[in-house]
């Protein structure tokens, strides 16, 4: 119990610089974004009191109570986010547009569900949501829509944290010079961030949770000056009164500048993102005994102040700063300027996995995606996405100049993320939880309408910068549509275009076709039949493999596949004809191996397949699933098999012999030889007495072994999409000029599987959809 609350605890103070960075550092810059113009101070309180309270409320609603005790519930195995969402969704009903739920998938331990469905609760809404396919589709361009917000916000939070944290350099300029100094140094501090992406998070994240630890106890603490020196009796505007009487006097001026309030709960989606690295009591910990109560002091404290000071009038000096003691302001001004740099790295590293998870789903352009921790699972960097992300940050750092104008654009992004989130875990509760249908609707009706208020206010501040993330969100939307779209129709067309496994089978020596040694992975997205591609390449080169594997990798929709699942083999054809198909299945959250090591894993699996099938001693512990799955596509029924983790069979077989000898080596010892430094190496494959193997299966193992020695090659089809005659406008531009040229200008299937070039045999097909 110790241990665990020793572990829990260390949990809670890591996650304060990975989840917390962005949501810490929000009071730089919420009472400058709100009373910019919109409201002004009076005489009296009522403004300022009234702002807070809006504050305090915004944060205990949200945060508070949705995300810490409801939405982080909600996860996917352990992970959160808008895609574990969306996967939890597509697995609890059948409403993917994605080719993914199938037998082979359902077998796996995490796509089980929860806890099994109430036939009475919520079946004739789901029932209602898989018959519409409108809903299906409506449902992804939502998930979009949030994705691309969260891909928005990376753009954004970078710009607007740094830019309010340097501006505290306004207190100790003349006028003429803030802009000519605060922006220069934004924008160096924002390129040297970007340019260390690619040494990975994991060698500086151990100096993350200090700095912002030191920054909210700072906080927190000039929250407590601030009261008892200024203005004492400011927890009275913790009542919800102060909200009606701020409303009330304000009217419309009031209501625009919620877009200003809603950003002191910016980096709360965060939270759930990044649920994954942490635990759910670990950051309900860290926010309800650390972060909350920090933030709600520095607000009221920062009100407090300016309570008192009713004849500052100058937008500048409606910061954070202003309200910090003189002797105090450089240390703060360089723990904020770190702050500032930790909550933009998190939001950055969102980014990156955020878009990894998306590549995954085939909802967006291949990517190369840099592993930079080996230790540290999802530590990733993506080299094009960096660029682009910085060249961004640094046109909204330089082109709006103001926190004013940063804040509507970053506000509109973090709502419209929080909006697509509450309809997301509404469905979760109804499909997932399988609660009642008005346990759902309740959560949708008390939430739903609070943050469509400070939609709302933010999208009245359209020409004022929220512009931004709109604009870049169709642009993120348009691509991701099309690329998806392209994906389906192009598995469609391989679906429908498939050739007959009797057609396969009949290929033979009377037909001139040739095996030749090594091992052929023919890779493809189908996972029944022969895709036509394979066809077409034995059509024009009559000779394929003695060892051919119809290999799938496919992505399915949870967080990790455990290595023990992964593969899915069988046979196809009889055991004569060296035939496999092989179902590589991967989670969008799990890491693709190098290809040396694929093949390697594969063989291994491969040998396990045959020696165990085959031996009615079979461990469980290496066959997952000694019920075959049944597998029909209208010309073949193959059984598959989950084949576990287990040392390397092959391997364990192989004895290296350096022979200076010139003779050649029978065939039937399962020899290999290679020259090494002016000397024949030999392999001999020498396979254990027991248990007793019988004849036909060492012959198998010794082809197999002979076929991985001799090398391998990956076939591969080489797309080259069109929209059909007669295809509508809108389709012929999709296709025909938006998907090809993503095709054209991102990287390849060979490529992002790092296949290697002198291993890869290409076959052009044209695929008309």
């Amino acid at each position: 119990m110790k241990d665990s609350w020793r572990s829990l605890l260390l949990l809670a103070y890591q996650s304060l610089g990975v989840v917390y960075g962005d949501l810490s550092i929000s009071p730089l810059y919420v009472y400058k974004s709100t009373f910019a113009d919109d409201i002004t101070h009076s005489e009296t309180n009522e403004e300022i009191f009234g702002v807070l309270s809006f504050v305090f409320w915004t944060l205990t609603l949200i945060p508070l109570f949705k995300y810490v005790f409801i939405v982080l519930r909600a996860d996917d195995n352990g992970e959160g986010g808008t895609f574990a969402l969306y996967s939890l969704i597509c697995r609890h009903a059948k409403v993917s547009l994605l080719p993914n739920r199938q037998v082979a998938d359902e077998e796996l331990s995490t796509y089980i569900m929860e806890s099994p469905p109430d036939k009475r609760n919520g079946s004739r809404v789901k029932i209602w949501l898989e018959k519409h396919k409108n809903f299906h589709t409506a449902l992804l361009i939502v998930v979009l829509l949030g994705t691309c917000m969260v891909i928005g916000d990376g753009v954004l939070t970078p710009a607007i944290s740094v830019f309010s944290a340097v501006s505290g350099l306004e207190l100790s300029m003349s006028k003429e010079h803030r802009e000519y100094a605060v922006v220069p140094i934004t924008c160096f501090i924002l390129v040297c961030l970007f340019a260390l992406q690619h040494y990975g998070t994991h060698r500086v994240g151990f100096f993350f949770a200090p700095v912002v630890l030191t920054w909210l106890l700072c906080i927190s603490t000039l929250g407590l000056y601030n009261i008892f020196h200024w203005n004492p009796y400011v927890y009275q505007a913790l009542s919800p009164y102060y909200m009606y009487k701020f409303l009330k006097k304000t009217r419309k001026g009031g209501w625009m500048s919620l877009g200003g309030i809603l950003l002191c709960i910016t980096g709360s989606e965060a939270m759930f993102a990044d649920l994954g690295h942490f635990s759910y009591r670990a950051i309900q910990m860290a926010f309800t005994f650390v972060v909350y109560p920090a933030l709600i002091l520095a607000y009221m404290g920062q009100a407090a102040y300016l309570s008192k000071h009713h004849h500052i009038d100058t937008s500048y000096q409606i910061g954070f700063y202003v309200s910090v003691p003189e002797s105090v302001r450089w240390p703060i001004l360089a723990i904020a300027i770190l702050a500032s740099v930790v909550g933009s790295q998190a939001i950055i590293s969102g980014t990156f996995s955020i878009i990894n998870q998306s590549q995954s789903l085939s909802c967006f352009p291949r990517v190369k995606v840099v592993h930079t921790s080996d230790k540290i699972h999802g530590q990733i960097y993506i080299p094009e996405v960096n660029w682009m992300l910085m060249v961004l940050t640094l046109a909204v750092a330089v082109g709006f100049r103001d926190t004013k104008h940063m804040g509507n654009a970053s506000g509109l992004a973090v709502m419209t993320v929080m909006l697509v989130t509450t309809c997301l875990t509404s469905l979760v509760i109804l499909l997932c939880w399988h609660k009642p249908p008005l346990v759902a609707l309740a959560f949708l009706l008390f939430f739903g309408p609070l943050e469509l208020l400070y939609f709302s206010a933010s999208l009245t501040k359209f020409l004022d910068g929220a512009w931004v993330p709109i604009l870049l969100a169709l642009i993120l939307m348009t691509l991701m549509f099309v690329w998806h779209y392209a994906t389906i129709k192009s598995y469609e067309y391989d679906l429908h275009n498939k050739v007959s496994l009797d057609w396969l089978l009949a290929l033979g020596p009377a037909l001139g076709i040739a095996r030749v040694p090594g091992i052929g992975l023919v890779l493809t997205d189908l996972v029944s039949g022969v895709p036509a591609n394979f066809s077409r390449f034995v059509s024009n080169l009559p000779a394929f493999h003695r060892v051919l594997v119809f290999v799938c990798v496919k992505s399915v929709p949870v967080p990790r596949v455990p290595a023990a699942e992964r593969y899915l083999i069988g046979r196809v054809g009889p055991p004569g004809a060296r035939l496999y198909r092989c179902i590589s299945r991967y989670g969008y959250r799990d890491v693709r191996r190098d290809t040396h090591d694929f093949e390697r894993e594969l063989a291994a699996r491969l040998a396990d397949f045959v020696r165990l099938t085959s031996s009615p001693q079979s461990p469980a512990s290496l066959l997952q699933s000694e019920t075959s799955l049944e597998r029909g596509s209208g010309d073949e029924m193959v059984k598959m098999t989950v084949v576990g983790s287990a040392p390397d069979f092959l391997a364990s077989c192989c004895v290296y012999e350096t022979d200076e000898s010139p003779q050649s080596v029978s065939l039937q010892e399962s020899d290999f030889r290679a020259s090494e430094n002016g000397f024949r190496r030999r392999v001999r494959f020498v396979f254990p007495d027991s248990p007793r193997m019988d004849d036909s299966v060492r012959e198998e193992l010794e082809e197999l072994a002979t076929a991985q020695q001799a090398g391998t090659a990956f076939i591969m089809g080489h797309a080259h999409v069109k929209a059909s005659p007669g295809s509508s406008f809108l389709k012929r531009l999709a296709i025909d000029y938006g998907y090809t040229f993503l095709s054209r200008n991102c990287r390849g299937p060979a490529v992002a599987l790092r296949v290697p070039h002198v291993s890869l045999l290409e076959v052009g097909m044209v695929y008309v959809v």
